[in-house]
């Protein structure tokens, strides 16, 4: 698939699952998606390697916008990113925004064929002042 990747990471499982539901629901399969979120043992929290796996299930050519909760959900989701390494991570941007409404709008921009770098600042304008 050539649209830009869409991974939703929560501290929730149950948050991530449900934005990757309103995702899925508002623009169908348009756009590779994954979510993951908890800790692994049913808690809250985010988990390294399953980011990896979403990021690998999510995977474009065209790139892979994170979206992400918390700043510990950011920080997870940057150590990802560093442990796939390159080529791939200069195709992969982590987005500080409503994990909501960011996914939903990027994943919106995506479907039409928009780039990473639009998909990311369209979710950023969601973002407060």
């Amino acid at each position: 698939m050539s649209n830009v990747g869409i991974v939703i990471v929560s501290h929730s499982p149950l948050v991530a699952e449900g934005t990757a539901d309103m995702v899925r629901q508002m623009v169908g399969d348009e756009v590779p998606l994954a979510w993951c979120g908890g800790n692994g043992h049913g808690g809250l929290g985010t988990n390294v390697e399953a980011i990896m796996g979403a990021i690998d299930k999510a995977w474009s050519e065209a790139g892979v916008a994170i979206l992400v909760d918390l700043g510990g959900a950011e920080t997870n989701s940057e150590m990802a990113v560093e442990m796939i390494g390159e080529p791939r991570a200069q195709k992969i941007i982590v987005c500080n925004a409503p994990i909501v409404e960011g996914a939903v709008m990027a994943a919106t921009e995506a479907s039409g064929g928009a780039s990473l770098r639009e998909v990311v600042a369209t979710a950023h304008e969601l973002s407060p002042s």
